[in-house]
């Protein structure tokens, strides 16, 4: 069987002097390996494409056979590492808590321990008639969330 470290290792000596990242390396028992990367500006086939072929370069298929699929990480799909935060500082994400609590807002900070999103919350004032959305900010810890995940809007 094929070692996820081994292909780890492969991935990350392609990435030495790009931009993109590694978002993830999964190996099944069968040696079906998935390798997800990221940009900042997107992820290109021909990028993909080059991966893929660099991966091959440095395994033996005499040795063992193995399925590869190389891509980017997913525009709808939850955050995996910390970079994919970083790249959506200032765009709307959502977030789904490990209680149950749903909510979207703009990614206004992270770091390794936690992240910052802005939310827009109604409140009503004392006196006032009608309730006003105002802005709040709310932190979480990586622990405290089920997933994160950039927020597609067609507004």
């Amino acid at each position: 069987m094929i070692e996820k470290r081994t292909v780890c290792q492969i991935v990350e000596e392609w990435l030495e002097d790009k931009d993109y990242f590694l978002v993830e390396v999964t190996v099944s028992p069968d040696d079906k390996i998935v390798v997800e990367i990221d940009h900042a500006e997107g992820v290109w086939i021909e990028d993909c494409v080059e991966l893929s072929r660099f991966i091959e370069s440095k395994l033996n298929r005499e040795e063992e056979d193995y399925e590869l699929e190389v891509g980017s990480a997913g525009i709808g799909q939850p955050f995996k590492v910390l970079q994919q935060y970083y790249n959506h500082i200032g765009l709307e994400v959502e977030v789904l808590t490990k209680g149950g609590r749903k909510l979207s807002g703009v990614l206004k900070d992270a770091d390794e321990e936690k992240f910052v999103v802005t939310v827009q919350k109604k409140v009503k004032p004392e006196g006032a008639k009608r309730p006003q959305l105002v802005e709040e900010d709310e932190t979480f810890t990586y622990d405290d969330i089920k997933y994160t995940k950039y927020l597609i809007s067609f507004k």
